[in-house]
């Protein structure tokens, strides 16, 4: 099964970092969120790859060539950006003719599914997850019978909580196909853009079934707090805790889960919980918790929590010599 994969956005939300970095290469838990995603595909058995991509996407295909030489990896080029429905659209030849079906995953978001699983349960199922403020996703509205009835995107008043994450299995690739074309012919738009889930509405109006399938996992890495989140819970889960062995470093206490990229020099520190720190970084008398850090950086003399620093960035914290006496109050705040 071919896999499409939007990846064209700006992520507007994740600046400074963005700046330089396409959002699907911003790193977390010792990987890039596109590396995530792709590796998760692959695991599943998907060979056949489809990325479409705008903001900075030369970055993203020297990646994915450099990284995975092994794909069968095509890209498209969206310009302008009109939503995911017009990306789709522009790819829309690159799957069309997939006989069997094609799986689509956003390129900010990361889940945890049986992707097997999903891909071999028949016809057409959406990713989905309960959320306490639906208002802000596109939902999923189903009957008694588990047979989805309605796709709406960011409604004002909800009548679902099951929220769409970006992952979706056409079992008919043409029907989505011939879905968006409709929309982009008749400019139909939902907050401004060309949606995805107005073209699932038609298709589900002409008759196509859908179900939904539970993700156990949801990391959405659009904003830092969703980026932080999603790399402490990425650093929890089992199957990275176990495969995670950390080396010496000089005076210096590791608290896992710990993600330490290749040749760091650490020293005098204290490292973790839930840290990302990425190749050849440099860090020395630190507190650092609950960040990630870039490639080619340096900390020095600093207590961090809370941070995203990103590659080739430096810096350095205040060190004091005191000779404090009695009853005396220093606030640095």
């Amino acid at each position: 099964m071919k896999a499409v994969i939007p990846v064209a956005g700006i992520g507007s939300r994740l600046r400074p970092h963005t700046h330089t970095q396409p959002k699907s290469l911003v790193p977390v838990a010792g990987n890039t969120i596109l590396g995530h995603i792709i590796d998760r595909l692959v695991e599943a058995g998907v060979r056949e790859f489809v990325f479409i991509i705008g903001y900075l996407g030369e970055k993203i295909e020297r990646y994915v060539r450099r990284q995975y030489p092994e794909l069968l990896a095509s890209f498209v080029v969206q310009e302008p950006r009109e939503g995911i429905a017009h990306a789709l659209w522009l790819a829309r030849d690159q799957f069309r003719t997939e006989k069997e079906g094609i799986l689509i995953l956003l390129g900010d978001t990361i889940v945890d599914v049986d992707l097997q699983e999903m891909m071999r349960t028949p016809g057409n199922v959406l990713g989905v997850k309960e959320v306490k403020t639906p208002s802000m996703f596109g939902l999923v509205e189903t009957s008694a019978t588990g047979r989805v009835t309605k796709v709406v995107e960011k409604p004002r008043i909800p009548k679902s909580n099951y929220a769409m994450v970006g992952l979706y299995k056409i079992a008919n690739a043409d029907w989505l196909a011939t879905a968006l074309e409709r929309i982009i012919d008749q400019n139909q738009r939902t907050h401004g853009e060309f949606q995805l889930t107005d073209a699932l509405m038609l298709m589900i109006q002409d008759g196509a079934e859908m179900t939904t399938t539970s993700v156990d996992n949801w990391f959405d890495c659009g904003r830092k707090e969703s980026l932080l989140e999603a790399n402490a819970r990425l650093l929890n889960l089992p199957e990275f805790l176990k495969r995670r062995e950390y080396p010496e470093f000089p005076d210096t206490i590791i608290i896992p889960p710990v993600s330490i990229g290749n040749d760091c020099q650490i020293s005098g520190s204290i490292i973790g919980p839930n840290v990302a720190i990425g190749d050849r970084t440099i860090v020395k008398n630190t507190i650092l918790s609950d960040s990630i850090i870039g490639s080619y950086s340096e900390l020095r003399s600093a207590v961090m929590h809370d941070c995203i620093v990103g590659s080739d960035a430096l810096f350095k914290g205040t060190r004091h010599s005191l000779n404090i006496g009695d009853n005396t109050e220093i606030d640095y705040s």
